[in-house]
């Protein structure tokens, strides 16, 4: 109904990107008949006015981040649900009658779908910030899902799990947000079919999910972001939302907090200016759409604490690797800083922007064809043995 999506946006400096204030972002009520998010994240924005300049997490938290609140990413679906369920109204999808969270470009395989006003606006709100670390408020559930919903081979879905490249770090984030929530790391399901050991689950080992949002803001945007299912009852009474308030506080805040995990940094060139599109990665764990700097030179990784390798490459010259101890930084509200310097480089480069097409099928492929190069070399020698 040409209804805007308003975003409130929190900070020291809440109308402009910072160089070296990583972005993050919570998003709710996507499917319009899932209602506690929404209500959530409205507290949590009173929560964060009222205690800056007194509490001093707070206060450090919004002086060392910028903080985007989208409560509802679907307002006609959650003005359609006149009556309230549980369980399910027609209300979870936009006036179109469309999902939501099925209407993002995949990664995985062409999901031939209609993008939406609601999707597109988001889209281009992502690509307009570096976002570092994001999380999509749902309900009818309670456990915190994370990267990969769909998968293929590639990524070990023949063996029930998605694997991404930073798994280890979604399963971190997943489960600060659970062991912080008052019930949701105890793992209990909604009823007697389903459990969530520590209150976590990789997207498809859950379900498989075509076209999540989750998926591609990892993949295109960037942004590492778990779902947070928050309440078996998606429709609950009003007079629960105070409970639910209480038992996500603390989650919220700490979960925030990781957006200063790992490492960040700028590229430079000969003459101190940035270097945007330069890939910045650790290695052994490259993304098929590789993570790249933005106009400011910047780059942000979020990383677990440890050793790592990290690889800063500028096409057409020399890659600079560099060994970093990364500590665990986020009660410090700052990653580890570490700049790298082309000083061969006196220009701007420019990057042509990752495709939309499904980046880990291409992946799939290649990896085929090699298992069958190498089985043809394989099938070669075993039959020049014989001859002999």
């Amino acid at each position: 109904k040409g209804r805007d999506l308003w975003v409130l946006v929190l900070g020291k400096y809440p109308t402009h990107h910072k160089i070296g204030i990583p972005e993050f972002k919570y998003v709710a009520n996507m499917h319009g008949d899932e209602t506690v998010g929404r209500e959530v994240l409205l507290h949590l924005i009173d929560f964060l006015v009222t205690n800056y300049g007194h509490d001093p997490v707070v206060t450090r938290l919004l002086n060392n981040t910028r903080i985007h609140i989208m409560p509802t990413m679907n307002p006609d679906g959650f003005e359609a649900t006149k009556v309230p369920d549980c369980y399910y109204s027609l209300g979870r999808y936009n006036r179109n009658g469309e999902d939501l969270n099925r209407n993002f470009p995949d990664a995985f395989e062409y999901n031939n779908v209609s993008v939406q006003p609601e999707t597109r606006a988001v889209m281009n709100w992502i690509q307009s910030e570096t976002f570092v670390l994001s999380a999509n408020l749902h309900g009818g559930a309670l456990v915190a899902s994370y990267a990969f919903d769909n998968g293929n081979a590639a990524t070990g879905s023949m063996k029930g799990y998605s694997r991404a490249p930073d798994d280890d770090v979604f399963v971190h984030l997943a489960k600060t947000y659970s062991y912080n929530h008052a019930s949701m790391y105890k793992g209990a399901g909604c009823d007697n079919r389903q459990t969530f050991p520590e209150g976590i689950t990789n997207g498809y080992s859950w379900y498989q999910l075509e076209g999540g949002m989750q998926d591609y803001n990892y993949v295109w945007g960037q942004c590492f972001e778990i779902t947070l299912e928050l309440s078996c009852c998606k429709y609950p009474p009003e007079d629960q939302l105070e409970k639910f308030w209480q038992d996500n506080r603390v989650a919220l805040v700490e979960y925030m907090k990781q957006v200063h995990l790992g490492i960040k940094g700028q590229v430079t060139d000969s003459s101190g200016r940035p270097i945007p599109n330069a890939i910045v990665e650790a290695q052994g764990r490259s993304h098929v759409c590789p993570y790249r700097t933005n106009d400011h030179g910047e780059y942000f990784l979020l990383l677990l604490p440890g050793t790592y390798v990290i690889n800063a490459t500028v096409p057409g010259f020399k890659s600079k690797l560099k060994t970093v101890e990364i500590p665990d930084n986020t009660a410090n509200f700052s990653a580890l800083k570490y700049d790298f310097s082309f000083s061969e480089v006196s220009a701007r480069t420019r990057a042509a922007s990752c495709p939309t097409s499904p980046l880990y099928g291409e992946l799939e492929r290649t990896s085929a064809a090699g298992r069958a190069a190498l089985h043809g070399v394989l099938a070669v020698t075993i039959a020049l043995a014989m001859m002999f």
